[in-house]
């Protein structure tokens, strides 16, 4: 039992989120099925699970290091090096708040930079679904079916609005 990628255009995203609805009735999962356009639609308004990233861990564990550097830096570097400047304490608290400050957005900002590049799979050079009529504006389901279903959902979907449903495979682009 082979599967088939098809493929369903919707011009509004009002029948295009009934029709995941259906798809959800008809046994296709959220892990078979994937929605794209040219509109970044949130997951609530097409009924589909919340997508869930590492980013904001990531962050937190950038931001921590660069806590931890910066009292190094401001604590840990002049007692490695002891050089007293009259009378001035070997490590003034003041300066060495901007210190941990800043090391600790710049981590934190390098860390969710580095989690946003790998969370989005970038760069990736293998398949990728991609329809040119996405970027005139329609929603395009991809589902993946038992081949011999094909046409009981290309009928379904027709009647629930779809401008197209035919099947489709990711190709290079």
């Amino acid at each position: 039992m082979s599967d088939t990628t098809l493929l369903a255009l919707f011009e509004d995203i009002d029948p295009a989120a009934e029709a995941i609805d259906k798809l959800h009735e008809m046994g296709v999962t959220d892990d078979r099925l994937n929605v794209i356009s040219g509109v970044p639609f949130s997951h609530k308004m097409l009924g589909r699970p919340h997508p869930w990233t590492n980013v904001s861990r990531l962050a937190l564990g950038g931001a921590v290091m660069g806590f931890f550097v910066g009292l190094f830096l401001n604590f840990g570097t002049p007692n490695l090096y002891s050089v007293y400047v009259g009378g001035q304490a070997l490590t003034p608290v003041p300066p060495g708040l901007i210190i941990i400050f800043e090391m600790t957005m710049l981590f934190a900002l390098l860390a969710t930079f580095l989690g946003v590049f790998l969370d989005s799979f970038f760069p990736n050079y293998g398949p990728m679904e991609y329809v040119p009529e996405i970027s005139d504006g329609k929603i395009g389901l991809f589902f993946k079916i038992p081949s011999e279903e094909e046409q009981t959902f290309a009928d379904t979907l027709n009647q629930m609005g779809a401008e197209s449903v035919r099947p489709t495979e990711a190709r290079p682009l």
